[in-house]
């Protein structure tokens, strides 16, 4: 029987921590896949710091530092400036890139630094408890919110990729959607962009992935990816926001 579909040859063989339905899977596949393509295997450095992929080292066979939270940008920044060839990414969540580490992120960015940062937006914080999120929606349900974000109270939800793309050192942002097998093709298209910005030397480039956290929305797999696609894109609109040709 020919073989079809099979595991990225930098995954690991270790089962996945997620919660059933969550998409950092997928995303890790993609990033296997793409880094597989281009023949980046050898020269790939994964920076991951605290979150939900905090044991993101566990899953890629290649280089993976572990950051300090919200540090990722400062570690990946040396990791380019030292290595300037090899492909250097973050993985960051929103409570992460979005919240304690948003200095470093929008200096990354304007500094220039030639790295890739893959934003997981999920709109809430998932590895502590649920919390309410720099991303977090008007109205929405955390532990922190049980009645739903209040704007008056606690403001209005943070959008990183616009506001990243209105730097000058930023080359490519992008963001995309999980919901469904459609735009995770677009996903890892967009991916792939990123990490060829990076390589061109044109700059910083961030894909911002609209992604689920079931266990922490109260719903199932199926309602989760539903509720992504009927409340965040509306807010958080798909597209490029910059690309230097």
């Amino acid at each position: 029987m020919a073989v079809v579909f099979k595991k990225p040859a930098l995954i690991r063989d270790a089962p996945f921590h997620y919660c059933p339905g969550c998409t950092h899977g997928i995303v890790h596949r993609l990033i296997a896949e793409v880094i597989e393509e281009m023949g980046l295997g050898e020269r790939a450095i994964g920076v991951c710091p605290v979150g939900c992929a905090v044991f993101a080292y566990k899953y890629f066979d290649i280089d993976m530092y572990e950051a300090a939270h919200g540090r990722a940008p400062a570690v990946a920044t040396g990791a380019k400036r030292v290595h300037p060839n090899n492909l250097v990414f973050t993985y960051q969540g929103d409570g992460d890139l979005a919240s304690i580490g948003t200095a470093e992120i929008v200096h990354a960015a304007a500094r220039g630094e030639k790295i890739t940062a893959i934003f997981i937006n999920n709109a809430i914080y998932g590895m502590t408890g649920g919390q309410m999120a720099p991303t977090t929606l008007v109205g929405q349900k955390t532990t922190t919110s049980p009645y739903g974000r209040d704007a008056s109270h606690c403001g209005y939800p943070v959008r990183m990729s616009e506001m990243l793309a209105t730097l000058e050192g930023a080359a490519y942002i992008e963001r995309v959607s999980l919901h469904d097998v459609p735009h995770i093709n677009k996903a890892k298209k967009a991916i792939r962009k990123a990490f060829e910005t990076q390589m061109a030397g044109k700059g910083f480039s961030l894909v911002e992935l609209l992604s689920t956290c079931p266990t922490n929305w109260g719903l199932s797999p199926v309602e989760a990816l539903q509720w992504l696609k009927d409340n965040m894109i509306p807010y958080y609109p798909l597209g490029v926001y910059k690309e230097v040709q």
